[in-house]
């Protein structure tokens, strides 16, 4: 029997394969904004700095 070669970029023909399509997670979560999340940070940074900076200047 006679092997097609199959260029490099192309996929080549699978006979007998079980395996199903998986389903592709979807883009982003609670990472398609990862902006939001550095500005919340940022923000409880200055809180808690401006806590302190308080403590400091009512001694």
């Amino acid at each position: 029997m006679t092997h097609i070669l199959v260029p490099p970029t192309e996929t080549p023909p699978v006979e007998g394969s079980t395996a199903e399509a998986h389903q592709e997670r979807a883009d982003g979560g609670m990472w398609e904004h990862p902006a939001w999340w550095v500005w919340l940070i940022v923000i409880g940074a200055v809180l808690v700095a401006a806590f302190f900076a308080a403590r400091v200047s009512g001694l």
